[in-house]
């Protein structure tokens, strides 16, 4: 269903007011050619609405030679921000920057979030950001989880699909994802409702399995056949099944980076109104398709970089697969059992 724009604009004044947008300060609409008209427009007016000094700063289109498609996150690294130092300190100087282009996995973001300036990013389609507008209770959630997961040591994940992984802690901290930005220095992304870490460097081990309806991203498809992935030293060293993984095989191959094999953040999604259905009613360059990444007990586990957290991979091939019905534990403490979140009490949906 269509969202009209005054919804978008109040939901827009909801978001900022959770992300503590007030008349003492200023926030940057950073845009593109290829954003959102009324995403721009909405976050603009709410945050005058709210008292705000609101500016924009729009940069043309940035495509590397390698990149393969439209997706957002079919490239990382290098953005149109990349050695434009003028309009970087211009989104320094704010303090808080509503990115409807995408900043994510590139050293610009990291250095302007290390000023402490807060950066929200909305670039998925209006009637998304309506069905998953974040709550306080999402970050309750989201937060009691994080309070478990910073303090394990070991992951272990198992599907009857066959999986069966496992991934030492403790080297990299916990992310959080609710949908605000409410503290300094802080990224989110609205919609969202996740959390997850890193495996400690080459420690990560077994057998991840894809079964048919789990989904990857940025190729926005679901699984049709089982594709197995095998892991030593934190690497994928083989992928093999069906002509699913033939195709997965010669995409990663392609970039011919040997890092972009390497297993990057893994964790489980906590949004009940982020729907494992939904990518299938949207076309392929409708956002990011967050709804797979946030879905309520999912595992989503991604190779590939690692610098947002102070890791050494900076590669352009960054893969995100959700997968469902698996049981995940954290120590000694199931978190999901069979898609279903279970522990700690206060993540679970009441």
């Amino acid at each position: 269903m269509a969202v009209n724009q005054s919804q978008l604009g109040q939901m827009f004044e909801q978001v900022l007011r959770l992300s503590k947008v007030d008349a003492s300060q200023s926030v940057a609409i950073l845009k593109s050619h290829y954003s959102d008209a009324r995403t721009v427009q909405a976050a603009t007016d709410a945050a005058l609405r709210l008292g705000a000094k609101v500016y924009s700063v729009e940069l043309p289109s940035f495509n590397h030679p390698t990149a393969m498609g439209n997706d957002m996150t079919a490239y990382c690294g290098d953005t149109a921000l990349t050695g434009n130092i003028a309009a970087q300190k211009a989104l320094e100087a704010a303090d808080l920057i509503v990115d409807t282009m995408m900043l994510l996995h590139s050293p610009e973001q990291e250095q302007i979030l290390k000023t402490g300036t807060r950066i929200l990013l909305a670039v998925e389609p209006p009637e998304v950001l309506a069905r998953m507008l974040p709550t306080e209770e999402d970050k309750a959630r989201v937060m009691a989880a994080a309070a478990v997961l910073e303090k394990a040591r070991m992951m272990t994940v198992k599907s009857s699909a066959g999986s069966d992984f496992r991934a030492p802690l403790g080297q990299y901290p916990t992310v959080t994802e609710y949908g605000y930005v409410d503290e300094p220095g802080r990224w989110d992304h609205w919609p969202s409702g996740f959390l997850f870490t890193w495996p400690n460097e080459e420690q990560a081990e077994g057998v991840l399995v894809l079964d048919v309806g789990d989904i990857l991203l940025p190729f926005k498809t679901y699984a049709r056949e089982r594709i197995t992935l095998e892991i030593e030293k934190g690497f994928v060293t083989r992928i093999h099944g069906g002509f699913e993984a033939e195709y997965l095989r010669d995409y990663m191959a392609y970039f011919n980076d040997p890092e972009v094999y390497g297993i990057s953040h893994i964790g489980w999604g906590l949004q009940p109104r982020a729907q494992w259905t939904a990518m299938g009613l949207h076309d392929k360059n409708d956002g990011m398709c967050m709804d797979a990444r946030a879905f309520y007990g999912n595992f989503l586990f991604s190779t590939g970089p690692n610098t947002e957290v102070g890791g050494t991979r900076k590669t352009p091939c960054h893969m995100d697969i959700a997968l469902r019905r698996c049981d995940i534990r954290v120590d000694d403490l199931q978190v999901v059992a069979e898609g279903e979140v279970v522990a700690p009490a206060a993540s679970r949906v009441r």
